[in-house]
């Protein structure tokens, strides 16, 4: 398998795969305050170097490739944007919070290449709610097959002193709008393409039939802008110790995005020093896979 590497520079690490940088981690985001500053993974790339990511897109300018967050946290809004109140819709509040990058507690290259961060969720008031250990690991890498993967583990403890109710725009009362979590915003080319559950395929708006369902695995396909042919993600939707199951927000029309949700549809309670652990994978191929050949991939590459 091909050695992977991780450079660091002053604001983000680049991550190289057979000679394709194949991801680039911004643990600093400079971002205005109403897109909830937080860390996220831009530029995401096949082995054939094709992005398959979208980054502040002119509908969601908080929408940044894959991302870590939360969409209500006890009424602060980690996600960026406007917030949903029940019979008023999305308002702009003053509630929007980020997620600090602390430090990294290891950094490492080879076969498999991982990167250990400690990170705050602060309040827009500037309260230290969540503390959270994270890590990134690169590996799988198959330059025959196309293919590579990244597990998204992430360790989040309540050290603001009090409850915290996790919540979403569905469980505040909005339907089958249950997106939080890991987040991943697709490149715009993606949209209308082809989503495919161990249950089937579902093409354009017909992928809304799979919003709010349980599933181990789903798989993304679409074609590329400027450059000949497509990619699918493969993405498992993982493990959560919170007492709801993980649910899939997923859309194909009229953006094309992917969140294996912790509180899709249901809320989870952290009382101070409560951990709860959320753990995923995404597998990144380069060219467009029938649903036989997804689902052989997702044989294969499951957790």
């Amino acid at each position: 398998m091909a050695e992977i590497t991780i450079a660091r520079e002053d604001e983000a690490l680049t991550v190289t795969a057979g000679g394709t940088d194949i991801a680039r981690y911004v643990f600093r985001d400079n971002a205005d305050a109403f897109e909830g500053p937080k860390p996220f993974l831009h530029p995401l790339r096949t082995l054939s170097g094709a992005p398959i990511t979208g980054y502040r897109p002119w509908d969601h300018r908080w929408h940044k490739g894959l991302q870590m967050t939360l969409t209500d946290v006890s009424g602060q809004n980690f996600w960026g944007g406007n917030t949903y109140v029940h019979g008023e819709g999305y308002l702009p509040l003053d509630n929007i919070g980020q997620i600090r990058h602390d430090e990294f507690t290891a950094v490492a290259s080879g076969v498999e290449a991982h990167c250990d961060e400690r990170l705050t969720w602060i309040t827009r008031a500037g309260q230290e709610w969540l503390s959270e250990e994270r890590q990134h690991r690169f590996h799988s890498v198959d330059r025959a097959g196309g293919t590579w993967a990244l597990d998204m583990t992430s360790a989040l403890v309540n050290v603001g002193g009090h409850e915290l109710v996790l919540g979403s725009p569905t469980t505040l009362g909005r339907e089958n709008a249950g997106y939080s979590g890991a987040f991943l915003r697709l490149t715009r080319s993606f949209a209308g393409g082809v989503v495919t559950t161990p249950d089937g395929e579902y093409r354009g708006a017909e992928a809304d039939a799979v919003m709010g369902t349980q599933a181990p695995w789903l798989a993304f396909s679409g074609a590329h802008d400027e450059i000949d042919g497509g990619a699918t993600v493969l993405a498992f939707a993982g493990t959560s110790t919170g007492q709801p199951p993980l649910r899939w927000f997923v859309r194909s029309e009229p953006f094309p995005v992917i969140a294996p949700s912790p509180t899709f549809s249901e809320t989870i309670v952290l009382s101070p020093g409560d951990r709860l652990e959320l753990s995923h994978r995404f597998v990144i191929t380069d060219r467009i896979h029938s649903a036989p050949e997804i689902a052989a991939l997702a044989a294969r590459l499951t957790p």
